[in-house]
Order: C-alpha cells, then structure tokens, then sequence
C-alpha cells in the first residue's frame, strides 16, 4: 500500500502563499485519485481538492477556488497544493489522502490512505 508525507506547511501572514507537498512511497501515485482535506480546531475534516488518475479534472471546495491550485507530478510520485492568497480561516491541519478510483470525491470516507497531515496557520 501507500505512504504519504505532507510538508511545507508553516506560519504566514494572511496574503502570503504556500506551496504543500505529498510524497508517495510503497507505490506509485499514478494508481491513486488524490485529495487534499483540512481540519480546523473544534470542526469536522472538510474537503479543499482533488485531482483523478487519469485526467486534468480536477475539483476543489468554493471556499478556496479562484486561491489554490492542485497539481501532481507521477514522475517524482509527489502531489501539490498551492494556496495563495491565504486568509486566517485557511488555518487548518492539512492532509492528502489517497483512493484506488478513477474519480475524485469529496467525502473523505471514500479515501482509504492518509498522511499524517501538516499545519497551516494564517495569521491576520
């Protein structure tokens, strides 16, 4: 099965933009629809993208359009989120998370692997 590793979160200022990384291990990532989800303090795991297997679709929550970007490079088994224009309620734990399917979903039930996730916090 896979692994996954989130990195590049850390503390910026509301404005700034950062780049998070999930690398694969075990195998590769091109046999997984990938997702990234976040979870604040005292609220549910929330759905931000997702980008399929096969394909350029991808899908991401209206709270972030139009701000962040999902990308992923099989070649270096490594998946992207790009966040600009960070505000204080994009403070959150960020995870991605892996599923054995052609098409993404938003419903993190539906994701069977998981990193350990890596924390955002925006200050105002």
């Amino acid at each position: 099965q896979v692994q996954l590793v989130e990195s590049g979160g850390g503390l910026v200022q509301a404005g700034d933009s950062l780049r998070l990384s999930c690398a694969a291990s075990g195998r590769t990532l091109r046999r997984y629809t990938m997702g990234w989800f976040r979870q604040a303090p005292g609220k549910e795991r929330e759905f931000v993208s997702a980008i399929p297997r096969i394909g350029y679709s991808t899908t991401y929550a209206d709270s972030v359009k139009g701000r962040f970007t999902i990308a992923r490079d099989d070649a270096k088994n490594t998946l992207y989120l790009q966040m600009n224009s960070l505000k204080p309620e994009d403070t959150a734990v960020y995870y991605c998370a892996g599923r054995e399917h052609y098409f993404p979903s938003v419903d993190s039930g539906d994701y069977r692997y998981w990193g350990q996730g890596t924390q955002v916090t925006v200050s105002s």
